[in-house]
């Protein structure tokens, strides 16, 4: 019975410990804009610093809640391959002609040899590629003391019972934004991209509970 019960305990550890692992994307994903700072007394000025906008200037995101468009272009390749080898060998003689007081035939036999011989071959090759394009539309979630902006955003697209969600966030610098309001991921730092399905495609593509629990058990 506590075998039982040890092994009804040791289930959903299993299942956890084999999961789909997840992207750490910034949360939350949406923001309101700040509220202005109360105004004491209007000064008349045209510059106002809590909504202040260049007058000659595309439009920009610039404030907490601005959205911004992000050209998702992402392709890495990374290879790697090595080759060693290593041969080595050895021989070694010794006899004895002559001692005192011995006949010389009776020293035919006193004598040695040895060899020895070592080789070692090894090959490796390691070969990654990705390829991510697309476009999403982002909100500015924060505002960092330099002007630098957090940006999140999420797409969810629904075709019967299957849900594909994208997720992004990063940290953008204004200055790298481009007109018309877009901006590529190359020029994101801290990018954080997820693209995942929900429904009975992505649960036909995960394997079940029990699989996870034999595969933690028998990891060879």
């Amino acid at each position: 019975m506590r075998a039982l019960v040890l092994l009804a305990a040791a289930l959903p550890l299993a299942g956890c410990v084999t999961m789909n692992p997840r992207v750490e994307v910034a949360e939350p994903t949406n923001a309101l804009p700040a509220p202005p700072p109360q105004v004491v007394q209007a000064n008349g000025a045209i510059f106002q610093q809590a909504a202040y906008r260049p007058l000659f200037e595309d439009y920009r995101a610039r404030h907490r809640g601005d959205t911004l468009k992000v050209e998702i272009v992402e392709k890495i390749v990374a290879s790697q391959s090595s080759n060693s080898s290593i041969d080595k060998s050895g021989k070694i003689d010794a006899s004895v002609s002559a001692l005192p007081y011995i006949k010389p035939g009776a020293l035919t036999r006193a004598n040695a040899e040895g060899s020895s011989n070592n080789s070692f071959a090894g090959k490796g090759a390691t070969q990654s590629s990705n390829n991510f394009f697309g476009s999403i539309s982002v909100v500015v979630t924060d505002v960092l003391p330099n002007g630098h902006l957090l940006i999140a955003g999420e797409k969810q697209i629904g075709v019967n019972s299957n849900v594909d969600v994208l997720r992004f966030s990063g940290q953008v610098d204004p200055r790298l934004i481009q007109p018309g309001n877009t901006i590529a991921s190359t020029q994101i730092a801290n990018v954080r991209v997820e693209h995942r399905g929900r429904g009975a495609q992505a649960d036909a593509q995960t394997m079940g509970w029990l699989g996870r629990f034999f595969l933690n058990l028998l990891p060879i």
